[in-house]
């Protein structure tokens, strides 16, 4: 094999397809730009700045660098409609990328200036007229911004910025509830294009710091080989297994989701193997491409990438990376095992067994084959997870080692063809530079949508509309948590259908997330944030499986020849599972580990929460061993309450807080235990309407009276409402928010001698157990009755 050769083989490797195909109309300029883009990301994530005291970017000019390269990538690689028509080179957007680019390049050009005005925009005498340049920079820009997004995402997203930007600059003209003093045009587009706090804030800052990179660390395992080690590794382990293809599937699915983050991504590039194997074996297309795309939305929750948004959620709660995979870590094994649990149920269904032997790879010689992929992975767990370095600290060496295993591999390669060390090192070196492409490539859109994004993020800030979200949400919902919580997973999953994950989250987050913590604790329910910013997460990836867009279930059935709008309904079906894990942990945050003091404490949540998921597997398929009947569904319902939710049917037996007659209550006749807590249903009467609140007060001491033991004086008015007529200085009342004309509808007592929740478990497993004893009983009889037959 001829040097030649050897590195032709590693591009086309490498590339898969055209370079025309793959990298847009100017595919010379794309490749380029894009190795420079990748480059200057692992730059800046290097120690090499700081060593040598050169090349260091601060955070807003190193942000309108990587919002420069995305927007001038994503204008060559998205050509308009007009120009695809055409098929020529696509000049018009070569001018809008350079003009896009230098938009962005001007945070770190101007950036001095920009800082010491302090907020006042520049302008410029010419010929005697002042020219707002400034302005106009930022205008310019943030249009270019909302084309590069339209072309590369679509238009959604653009019609949703335009929504808020519109909302910006009308507010006084809004109906009161939302209304504001409103923001000039030229405040708006220098406050979104020249700080921090919007387009070039948080979404950016994490794009820049870790997205890029984990994404890079993907490019560089996919152009290596390591999606097609991990689908053999996956046959190899589970193929032979009743259903073995579609185990196979979502294994690989699982492993090459550490890598990608992407639920599309993960569709086609696994599903193009993994689909036609499981219809040859008995799955119909619809079936096939639905476990697919589970296994695919599934990835984005697999540590350690779990898509862009995990870096997100942990800049906007203020928490370490690390900490968010811990908490993040049960609910996608979980969601995992049990997608397993559905694919076996699915093959005793229908009677389907495992691939020959024969016909499936060799364990031992395929892990031997591509072992070394497992060495740049295990290096960054280790380093995220045991020496707790920063992602991009973490993921940057990984690449590192990476790159050192391609040009090694591409070494053996040549000697193992006669071929120089030197040859090797060429093709090893072939693969890197388009590695730093493919990276590149990747992340164009995803850059333009993150930046769109931040103008919602900045608007949001600039109007007070979170604040204002807080009484329109709360007069929908009337203080009822699950209503808030249904309207939240409704607009996550809504926005989702055109967003990408990432800009989904970010919007529904930022106006969200806060509302719920607040409607959640006048409720009376404590909402860690991370339990909030999760729940978000996860009904957006529920909209790539939720018709009538369900975007992920469209590029499987262009695999498996299914229609897209029956396999999107499967989809859903086998994605449901997904969606009710955030609604657990809502509600029991040790699910993700919030809480839970010990590793036993751990193990023993881990295990009841899988046994609950596959109860609720079993109902939505309405199969275990045999067709579920309806006693059977029945009793499944209880184990899925019971093990998930053992404080609610406690509650039903043993409430933890007594109501007290509110008469007793006004008249002092209640006293208080030290150290209970003692609840307060607050009606307060706002211009928008009643809201409610529930108060939770520790009593520091014993107190024959309730209320003197809170700090608070009620008075019943004329018509029978009892009101507060006074509040104790700092007491536990006004520490808690309670005010003078709150209305109290009622009082309740923390109970004593209350049994643990965890006694529940026990009639939760011994009902399961009964569940499979019967259905146990029943397959045996099928079975006796067929060898009669036979």
């Amino acid at each position: 094999m001829s040097e030649k050769s050897l590195q032709q083989e590693a591009v086309e490797e490498a590339l898969k397809v055209e370079r025309r195909d793959y990298f847009g109309a100017w595919p010379k300029t794309f490749i380029t730009f894009g190795a420079l883009w990748s480059l200057y990301q692992l730059w800046i994530a290097s120690p090499l700045p700081y060593s040598l005291g050169w090349g260091i970017f601060v955070d807003l000019p190193a942000r309108g660098v990587h919002l420069a390269f995305g927007l001038f990538l994503c204008f060559l690689l998205f050509p308009a409609k007009f120009e695809e028509k055409r098929g020529g080179k696509a000049w018009y957007s070569l001018v809008l990328a350079i003009i896009a680019a230098a938009s962005a390049m001007y945070v770190y050009f101007g950036y001095d200036g920009i800082v010491l005005r302090a907020g006042i925009l520049l302008n410029i005498d010419v010929l005697g007229l002042s020219i707002p340049i400034e302005v106009i920079i930022s205008a310019v820009g943030m249009l270019l911004l909302l084309e590069a997004t339209r072309r590369g995402v679509g238009l959604p997203l653009v019609i949703v910025c335009g929504v808020f930007m519109i909302y910006s600059l009308f507010g006084p003209h809004m109906p009161e509830i939302i209304s504001h003093r409103g923001v000039s045009l030229s405040r708006m587009v220098g406050y979104n294009w020249l700080t921090s706090e919007a387009i070039f804030g948080i979404p950016i800052a994490v794009s820049l710091s870790y997205v890029f990179l984990f994404v890079l660390f993907g490019a560089f395992m996919d152009t290596a080989g390591a999606g097609k080690f991990f689908l053999d590794m996956s046959f190899a382990a589970v193929g032979k297994y009743r259903g073995g293809p579609a185990k196979a599937a979502i294994l690989a699915s699982g492993l090459t989701g550490m890598i990608s983050g992407s639920s599309i991504a993960n569709t086609v590039t696994t599903g193009a193997f993994t689909i036609p194997v499981m219809k040859k074996t008995g799955f119909p297309g619809d079936k096939a491409g639905a476990i697919e795309v589970s296994a695919s939305i599934n990835g984005q929750l697999m540590p350690p990438i779990m898509g862009a948004s995990a870096f997100i959620i942990a800049e906007f709660i203020g928490i370490s990376y690390y900490d968010v995979i811990v908490h993040a870590m049960i609910p996608a094994f979980i969601a995992y095992i049990s997608l397993f649990y559905i694919s076996h149920l699915e093959s005793l269904k229908m009677g389907l067994v495992g691939l020959p032997k024969a016909d499936l790879p060799a364990m031992r010689k395929t892990f031997k084959e591509g072992a070394y992929f497992l060495v740049p992975i295990g290096m960054l767990v280790y380093l995220l997870l045991v020496k707790r370095w920063s992602p991009g600290s973490a993921v940057f060496w990984s690449i590192m080692m990476m790159a050192g295993i391609i040009v090694i591999q591409q070494v053996l390669l040549a000697r193992e063809h006669k071929l120089s060390v030197l040859k090797g090192v060429k093709s090893g070196g072939v693969i890197i530079f388009y590695s730093l492409v493919a990276g590149a490539k990747s992340m164009t859109a995803v850059t333009a949508a993150v930046g769109a994004a931040g103008i919602i993020v900045g608007i949001v800030s600039s109007t007070g509309l979170n604040n204002a979200m807080l009484g329109i949400v709360e007069a929908l919902s009337q203080g009822n948590i699950y209503i808030l919580l249904f309207l939240v997973a409704v607009v996550s999953i809504v926005l989702g259908m055109g967003l990408p994950t990432t800009a989904n989250y970010i919007v529904v987050a930022s106006l969200m997330a806060g509302v719920m913590v607040e409607l959640g604790n006048a409720s009376g329910l404590v909402l860690p944030l991370i339990a909030v910013h999760l729940y978000v997460f996860y009904f957006g990836l529920m909209a790539d499986a939720t018709p009538p867009v369900c975007l992920a279930a469209f590029a499987a059935s262009a695999i498996s020849g299914a229609d897209p709008m029956k396999t999107g309904v499967q989809s859903f079906k086998y994605a449901i599972r997904t969606a009710i894990l955030p609604i657990v942990f809502i509600f029991n945050p040790e699910l993700l580990l919030v809480g839970v003091e010990s590793i036993w404490h751990g193990i023993m949540v881990f295990i009841v929460a899988l046994m609950a998921i596959f109860a609720f597997s079993s109902l939505t398929l309405q199969w275990m061993f045999v067709r579920l009947k309806l006693v059977e569904a029945v009793l499944l319902v209880f184990v899925v309450i019971s093990l998930f939710r053992p404080d609610f049917v406690l509650d039903r037996f043993s409430p933890a807080f007594s109501d007290v007659p509110m008469a007793q209550v006004v008249a002092n006749e209640t006293s208080v235990e030290a150290g209970k807590k003692v609840r307060l249903y607050v009606t307060r009467e706002t211009e928008y309407g009643d809201r409610f609140k529930l108060f939770t007060a520790t009593v520091p001491t014993a107190s024959e009276n309730v209320l003197e033991a809170v700090g608070v004086s009620l008075d019943t008015e004329d018509d029978g409402r009892t009101s507060v007529s006074d509040v104790a200085f700092n007491g536990p009342a006004e520490q808690l928010g309670i005010t003078w004309g709150d209305y109290v509808t009622s009082v309740g007592l923390e109970q004593s001698g209350r049994m643990p929740k965890e006694i529940i478990y026990i009639f939760g497993i011994l009902a399961y157990a009964a569940v499979v004893v019967m259905q146990r009983r029943r397959l045996k009889a099928i079975e006796e009755a067929d060898l009669v037959k036979a």
